[in-house]
């Protein structure tokens, strides 16, 4: 493709209150001063607008923001398109035979047709690792809010409640310091959290049978477990697996079974891998003593949902990944794989 100040490149970025267009812009420029391109922007209004689709089943795209056509003007004059969270079909690429090139800013592809990029010959990158220390730090806040009271103190205070009651022996949380905790998934965010954990001097079980621990870790003590094991052994357990059909549901009645009375879960990672159902039924008989969630069968949960009316539970609106280290470092990623792909170097992040 030719790049040269006479022939500038057309960019279109479609980005929205998150990743605003106005980062990917900053990240080209610094990527590539003095190159000339043609950038058009759209800034959706996700994530104050929740009136969106995220799920559509007659589609073969997911997690998106809107409708393909609503979009399709947009991106027939690019020739690279840089998104988030618009999904792009077969009819977006019929619509743009000048489209060359898209950069996802997220940490899989999942709403592009990844099918119809081949045959259109389209590749796509993305930006993998993008929100995992952003997401680590979370579950680690999480973990610390739900087992040591801070979000039931914070909230009866709020309410005028000045709850002595939570340095009551019965009511008092634990410290890591004496707790064996299991990390599910040592990928880029479960090996963070490993990192983040052992200054605490817990006894670490990490569950993930296609990864090897770090030296580091294993010198630290950190061992490993086959599901089960990790299950029974630890006293808190934190989910960090993708979701595949291996991993969907992998925490149902059974597993939740299987852990230690009296223990916590947490899950800063996806909906899709719990049976809320089941952890309901832990979280009520006395099974888990707690859990904190940052992700949910369904997503804004229903304002009736029973989970959300518990006593033992730390809750937050799926923002685990959301800090403004999590956008420069995506839109970073993202200006490097489009000087790769004008260059004509192999991509960083190809997903295709």
């Amino acid at each position: 493709m030719d790049n040269d100040n006479a022939n500038p490149v057309r960019i279109g970025i479609i980005g929205d209150g998150f990743m605003k267009p106005f980062y990917f812009k900053e990240a080209l420029e610094t990527e590539m001063p003095g190159r000339a391109f043609v950038i058009e922007t759209m800034e959706l209004g996700w994530p104050i607008e929740r009136n969106i689709t995220k799920v559509d089943p007659t589609l073969p795209v997911g997690e998106f923001v809107g409708r393909p056509e609503q979009f399709y003007d947009f991106i027939s004059g690019c020739e690279i398109l840089i998104c988030h969270l618009a999904p792009v079909i077969r009819d977006t690429f019929e619509a743009s035979p000048d489209l060359k090139f898209i950069a996802v800013s997220r940490g899989g592809p999942i709403n592009i047709d990844m099918a119809a990029a081949k045959d259109f010959g389209v590749k796509v990158s993305n930006s993998p690792g993008r929100n995992a220390s952003a997401v680590a730090e979370f579950a680690m806040a999480s973990m610390l809010a739900e087992i040591r009271n801070l979000t039931r103190g914070h909230v009866a205070l709020m309410n005028g409640d000045y709850r002595g009651d939570l340095y009551h022996e019965e009511i008092t949380g634990r410290e890591l310091c004496e707790m064996t905790v299991g990390v599910i998934g040592y990928g880029e965010v479960g090996s963070r959290v490993v990192k983040m954990l052992r200054p605490f001097g817990c006894k670490i079980i990490v569950c993930d049978p296609y990864k090897q621990l770090t030296r580091d870790d294993a010198d630290d003590g950190v061992t490993t477990s086959d599901l089960d094991t990790l299950l029974a052994q630890s006293d808190v357990v934190t989910l960090h697996p993708r979701v595949t059909t291996e991993t969907r549901g992998m925490m149902s009645a059974e597993k939740f079974a299987l852990m230690k009375d009296g223990s916590y879960f947490v899950n800063t990672a996806r909906g899709p891998l719990v049976d809320y159902n089941a952890l309901y039924d832990a979280l009520t008989s006395g099974k888990l003593r707690g859990c904190a969630l940052d992700t949910f069968e369904k997503e804004p949960p229903p304002a009736d949902w029973p989970l959300l009316k518990l006593q033992n539970v730390t809750l937050s609106p799926h923002i685990a990944g959301a800090s403004r280290f999590t956008i420069r470092k995506a839109a970073s990623q993202i200006a490097g794989d489009v000087r790769r792909f004008l260059d004509k170097e192999a991509l960083r992040y190809p997903c295709n």
